[in-house]
């Protein structure tokens, strides 16, 4: 829930995927990543991650709920034994499986998450 008392601050997706892309140039695993909205604990969760070409996540267990919405480059979201093609602009849902995340080009994407709710303490 977003706190009224708060005052809401906007993040600039385009500024936001040169300097990623700068630190994972500068980094050694060729990826950075920046949560946007939502902290560790929080439902819902946005983070953008840049991959620079050839960086591979490698295949990890599907949240609840998500979606990939690839603002600049090229990548490939596979999934078990199908895999889909992205490029700038697409959004898709992420499959309810073990995935994976290559980049075919230095590519930035915004990843949006909703995590279970734990079940109240009873």
């Amino acid at each position: 829930m977003i706190d009224p008392e708060l005052p809401l601050a906007t993040t600039n997706l385009f500024s936001l995927q040169e300097r990623l892309l700068t630190k994972a140039r500068d980094s050694s695993a060729r990826r950075a990543a920046e949560t946007v909205y939502g902290g560790r604990d929080a439902i819902l969760r946005q983070t953008t991650m840049a991959l620079l070409a050839d960086v591979e996540l490698p295949e990890h267990e599907s949240p609840p709920e998500a979606t990939l919405q690839l603002l600049t480059g090229r990548v490939r979201l596979r999934g078990h034994e199908r895999e889909w093609l992205l490029v700038a602009g697409d959004l898709i849902p992420i499959p309810p499986e073990r995935h994976s995340v290559i980049a075919l080009e230095d590519s930035v994407f915004l990843l949006t998450v909703r995590r279970a709710q734990e079940a109240p303490a009873t």
